[in-house]
């Protein structure tokens, strides 16, 4: 039997998080790949789409973490620590009360902060406030004269696998026609 039915089995063809029936698909948490019942779910486009870009997030949409926090499958817990994270960044008191509550034995506690930023550590964004991770593509969004040759950067280009500068949050390192260039990350937006 196929992943995509047994999940929806298992969810009772909804949204395992907000219980939406419309518009479902097989999202498998990170850092796994592989489509499998441990490390998938099955989503609505709603919550997919503000997980994978957290710069749409709709507040009020993630009180339903209020019950996703104390779901029997680990990969729901892990969603729902890493969106309280993302919710606590635009000021949601609640969701730092929310996280504080919940409870994850510690293999599920390394999976759910695996890729978050430690504290200390540099935080590089795009323009829109998305965090920035090695290996991530971006659009520019401003046409950059490059500094040391004549070319110009224009906006739109595409610069894919970014390495990020780890002693300023504001410069990250891409190729722009087969030239390594540093760019500010205000003129970029992850794609």
């Amino acid at each position: 039997m196929s992943i995509l039915r047994e999940l929806k089995k298992r969810s009772s063809h909804s949204c395992e998080l907000c219980s939406s029936e419309e518009d479902l698909s097989i999202y498998t948490v990170s850092p796994y790949k592989e489509e499998s019942m441990d490390h998938s779910v099955i989503l609505c486009s709603t919550c997919k789409g503000q997980i994978e870009d957290t710069s749409t997030l709709e507040v009020n949409h993630w009180r339903l973490l209020n019950d996703s926090i104390w779901h029997e499958l680990d990969a729901i817990k892990v969603i729902s620590f890493r969106m309280l994270q993302a919710l606590k960044e635009t000021g949601a008191g609640w969701a730092e009360d929310l996280q504080d509550m919940m409870y994850m034995d510690e293999p599920t506690a390394d999976w759910a902060s695996d890729g978050l930023p430690k504290e200390g550590d540099l935080v590089h964004k795009d323009s829109n406030g998305v965090a920035l991770s090695v290996g991530d593509s971006v659009v520019l969004i401003k046409d950059l004269p490059v500094k040391g040759s004549s070319m110009i950067a224009k906006r739109g280009t595409p610069v894919r696998n970014i390495r990020l500068d780890p002693d300023n949050e504001t410069y990250i390192e891409g190729k722009v026609e087969g030239q390594t260039i540093v760019i500010i990350t205000e003129y970029v937006k992850k794609t």
